[in-house]
């Protein structure tokens, strides 16, 4: 029976998630690949893109195939927002999705740039400006060590945030609590938030930014957060790199 290449890559993806390649190591020479399943140079290089696809593999200069850690971190759903969390204990909802994830997490793993722009039609329809109206820009960089996990970018009225930590461009969260806890000390305490997510293949600046190997999606998530009186504080779009997390989200069922 002749070996094409979805047949190898079948192999090398079970072996792969079974352990046979552990996270990190590299995959055999594509040489000893094509000896041991007597298959072509060809045949091998289509398989190995194939993974690389799919996100489970990726080339590494002077190393070789290198197996990408798939464990992703759990991305919380509701549970990453409360209130328990940023304003009493002062943890931010990327810290939370760590410690619920088991890793380890430290203020600088956020950097961020803050500026003041004029509002594109997405962001002033949503607050209820005219297109062209100023707001501020905080976008922020997450890692994990040295690796990007996702970017989060929030605007805000001038009025909200103007001369607050939340246009301090300083590494880290906006103090304890973070930009929710701000928001909270101005008098715009959030309250509840509409979030919508969807996939896509990445920019070129968003595959470079996140470190992404070739054919790894990307999920963007728009949020909106308003005060308990429905006020909107803030519009976030983030680009979460698709194999670094899962998604989860648990809630009461309505009547």
């Amino acid at each position: 029976m002749t070996v094409g290449y979805r047949e190898l890559a079948e192999v090398l993806r079970t072996g792969i998630l079974q352990g046979d390649y552990p996270a990190g190591e590299t995959l055999p020479k594509q040489e000893e690949i094509a000896a041991q399943h007597g298959v072509n140079i060809k045949t091998v290089r289509q398989a190995v893109r194939l993974l690389e696809a799919e996100g489970l593999v990726t080339p590494v200069r002077r190393r070789g195939t290198v197996v990408r850690e798939r464990p992703p971190m759990k991305r919380l759903g509701v549970e990453r927002y409360a209130k328990s969390k940023w304003k009493f204990g002062g943890l931010v909802a990327f810290a939370a999705d760590r410690e619920a994830s088991g890793r380890a997490w430290k203020a600088t793993d956020q950097t961020q740039t803050v500026r003041l722009m004029d509002a594109d039609a997405e962001v002033a329809a949503a607050f209820g400006l005219a297109e062209g109206a100023q707001v501020y820009e905080r976008g922020r960089l997450v890692k994990e060590g040295d690796s990007p996990t996702h970017t989060l970018t929030s605007y805000y009225r001038p009025e909200d945030v103007a001369g607050t930590p939340l246009v301090d461009p300083t590494p880290g969260p906006a103090g304890r609590g973070g930009g929710f806890a701000v928001l909270t000390l101005q008098g715009l305490e959030p309250d509840s938030m509409t979030e919508t997510v969807h996939a896509r293949m990445p920019t070129p600046d968003e595959a470079e930014t996140l470190q992404l190997p070739a054919g790894e999606p990307v999920m963007i998530l728009l949020r909106h957060t308003f005060t308990r009186d429905g006020r909107l504080v803030e519009v976030a779009r983030g680009v979460h790199a698709a194999s670094r997390f899962s998604w989860t989200y648990t809630f009461k069922i309505p009547d």
